[in-house]
């Protein structure tokens, strides 16, 4: 999943943290026994996925059943995530391991994360290349991804037939469609409570604009400015469902037909399917225009470890036997709490559930249009652009002013990021 909030809040239930030595569950305030020399603090973010607490406790008791000398104790975190762990990370209090939504380069280049080339080994090659490259700085591997989000626009079959409606394969199309679609009790498009949720990355992109380039920002051009001021027209539509009890990373808009096409992620596909059977299909946010591009975007979660915590060797040791060791415990990761997906290839061929229907048209569209945020697309630089963005929507401005001011801002946090 994406590092930002609204996202992080789709996974901001259940707390706690478990201490597994040689094996054994105790307090997490008791003091390691059984013979462990290093005890590490691995934090996850609260993942909103029934069982995946119980994965991770359990991936850290079998951890520490073959590496006796190192406890495990697994931190979940609630709430607002990237928050709590930036503060986190500037104490002595810093996990040892940690995973991280959006990579961020300006950790190793501050020297927060450690270098873990080692790490990889011979398995290297068995990444996804793109995932490879997101999470390299200067020629070095920073982090592991553990596994691959996409999102992407779903839509009712059923209900665009009825209306004698095609899938949009342009955003005028799109536009036009949700605006048909769109009624008394229902909107004809979810893209968030705020209207926004990741619409206005996709139209940069869509439109043949990049986001940040070689450390420039670069998502006040001309296309970006059309792109996202175009998107004025489903607000000016009123097509857009609004304030509804969960956020776009929940179905439930879809499933309850209160808005027959959302943009949502690969995770929730399990449950859409059994709210719905047969009864949809997935699509790339549309062109912007004909002969644009189409985009998905790829999000997920990246492991780390802590440069500067006390066992960096010991938590580069569990790095490596969870996500590059134990591919079964990969698969299971990927597979068994919503439908994720696995970032090495070997993994990836034994994704059954990615085989068929929706979810193999998933993954063609993702290995066709998918695009991750750049990996200078922190908290700070994220926050200028929705910011201009949100006002744009709004009418509170000229959109090339209000994108030209949030890019020099943003330029502003690449640069420090950038700086050693």
């Amino acid at each position: 999943m994406s590092a930002r909030s609204p996202e992080l809040s789709r996974r901001g239930f259940l707390a706690g943290s478990l201490l597994f030595v040689a094996g054994s569950a105790v307090a997490c305030s008791t003091d390691p026994t059984g013979g462990a020399k290093a005890t590490l603090n691995v934090w996850f973010h609260a993942y909103g996925e029934a069982g995946t607490q119980q994965a991770a406790t359990r991936y850290a008791e079998g951890f520490t059943k073959a590496h006796p000398d190192i406890a495990v104790k697994v931190t979940w975190v609630p709430g607002d995530y990237t928050t709590k762990l930036n503060s986190t990370l500037l104490t002595a209090a810093a996990p040892d391991v940690f995973e991280i939504g959006d990579f961020n380069e300006g950790l190793a280049r501050r020297g927060q994360i450690a270098a873990l080339d080692d790490v990889y080994g011979s398995e290297k090659a068995d990444f996804n290349r793109g995932d490879l490259d997101y999470v390299t700085v200067d020629g070095r591997l920073y982090g592991i991804k553990t596994l691959d989000d996409v999102m992407m626009l779903y839509y009712r079959r059923s209900t665009l037939a009825k209306a004698g409606l095609t899938p949009p394969t342009t955003f005028d199309e799109l536009a036009t469609t949700a605006k048909a679609l769109s009624g008394k009790n229902a909107k004809g498009l979810f893209l968030g409570n705020d209207g926004l949720g990741d619409s206005a990355l996709l139209a940069v992109r869509s439109n043949g604009g990049d986001l940040v380039t070689d450390g420039t920002v670069a998502f006040a051009s001309p296309q970006a400015v059309a792109a996202v001021a175009g998107l004025r027209r489903l607000h000016d539509d009123r097509s857009l469902l609004l304030g509804f009890t969960t956020d776009w990373w929940d179905p439930s808009a879809l499933t309850q037909g209160l808005a027959p096409m959302q943009w949502c992620g690969l995770w929730a596909m399990p449950a859409i399917q059994t709210a719905l059977g047969d009864d949809f299909g997935v699509l790339p946010w549309p062109a912007f225009k004909p002969g644009g591009s189409p985009v998905l975007r790829v999000g997920g979660w990246t492991s780390c470890v802590n440069a500067k915590g006390r066992h960096v060797d010991a938590a580069k040791q569990f790095v490596r036997w969870l996500w590059i060791e134990q591919t079964g415990l990969q698969q299971d990761w990927s597979q068994s709490y919503g439908l994720h997906l696995p970032p090495r290839g070997s993994v990836a061929a034994g994704a059954e559930k990615l085989t068929r229907g929706a979810a193999q048209e998933a993954v063609r569209l993702a290995g066709k249009y998918g695009k991750s945020n750049p990996n200078t697309w922190d908290t700070a630089v994220a926050t200028a652009f929705n910011a201009a963005a949100a006002k744009i929507l709004a009418g509170q401005g000229d959109p090339a002013a209000l994108l030209t001011a949030a890019a020099a801002q943003a330029q502003a946090d690449v640069d420090q990021q950038r700086a050693r």
